[in-house]
């Protein structure tokens, strides 16, 4: 016991007193850093904010962070113009020239769009359990509510329902949701469209990765691949029963593996569920694993070594 007691005190001596990890200027970019949620996302309700604990852990080493606060539900296009809004506002308070962009889930596909469109305000783009190649969940649920149907109906009208509930919870309640659209972009089909139009960064094999600067915007990923984490963890059980979608492939819960991959691939298995990634559900993530705030601190570290 005596011996156990004496290795914990060494790691979180470790852990507390690492000049690397908390060393003046860690993460300060040369670019704001903008955090972009997912599907059903927000910057903050109340104290609970998307990115858990995140972007106070990039701005202690130095960063100046945003977060941005897009439709909770709707496609990626309509999703990126209104980023694009958010980063030109930020471009004109701040003098900067340019932004470095960190999306989570679908905000990966609403950061790459924005990247596509306007690489000249882009200095990297990097997606965490990024849907860049399609869900197999959105796939079955389109499946079990085709057009037309009732099972359509009722779950627009329960999904609308929750992304009007939590945008107004977050203070923008005129932010317009479309949950089938969000549905559809997400989906392999609506993926592969989009990708065809804004290819950057996607990897042309199947679980490979993909270019690492298009048009002068770096490309980076990284993402879990461990659908339960935390037994205290109360979303746990329904990201296991999703990552039954995947049949049997490598997925984080809702987005699979390979699907995450774009650009330089940092990693792609963290013990770490899709949820974990963003440091939820109020930071029960899985204790045995790199903490999400330290990989988000690494990535920022690593854009500043680029000079981004």
């Amino acid at each position: 016991m005596k011996t156990w007691k004496i290795v914990l005190a060494a790691l979180l001596s470790a852990l507390l007193f690492s000049p690397a990890a908390w060393a003046t200027g860690y993460t300060q970019t040369k670019y704001p850093i903008v955090l972009v949620h997912g599907l059903f996302g927000f910057d903050n309700i109340g104290p609970v904010e998307y990115f858990y604990g995140i972007p106070e852990a990039l701005r202690s080493g130095g960063a100046q962070v945003y977060v941005s606060q897009v439709s909770a539900a709707n496609s990626t296009e309509v999703r990126g113009e209104q980023l694009l809004v958010e980063i030109q506002q930020i471009l004109a308070a701040t003098g900067a020239t340019k932004v470095n962009l960190i999306g989570h889930s679908h905000g990966g596909p609403t950061a790459r769009y924005v990247a596509s469109v306007r690489p000249d305000l882009i200095a990297s783009v990097s997606t965490v359990g990024g849907v860049n190649k399609g869900s197999p969940v959105a796939d079955v649920l389109l499946g079990i509510a085709p057009p037309n149907s009732i099972s359509r109906s009722a779950l627009t009208s329960v999904t609308n329902g929750l992304a009007d509930l939590i945008s107004f919870l977050s203070g923008a309640p005129n932010l317009p949701q479309n949950s089938i659209a969000a549905a559809q972009s997400l989906s392999t089909a609506g993926t592969a469209r989009f990708n065809a139009a804004h290819p950057e960064g996607v990897p042309t094999s199947a679980c490979g990765s993909g270019a690492a600067t298009v048009n002068g915007v770096h490309y980076f990923s990284w993402s879990g691949g461990q659908p339960a984490t935390n037994i205290l963890d109360v979303s746990d059980p329904f990201l296991v029963l999703t990552s039954f979608a995947f049949a049997g492939a490598s997925n984080d819960g809702l987005v699979g593996t390979c699907s995450s991959h774009l650009g330089t691939v940092i990693r792609d298995n963290y013990g770490m569920n899709h949820l974990d990634e963003v440091n939820q559900t109020l930071g029960l993530v899985n204790i045995f694993e790199t903490s999400p705030v330290t990989v988000f601190r690494q990535q920022a570290n690593r854009l500043q070594g680029l000079g981004l």
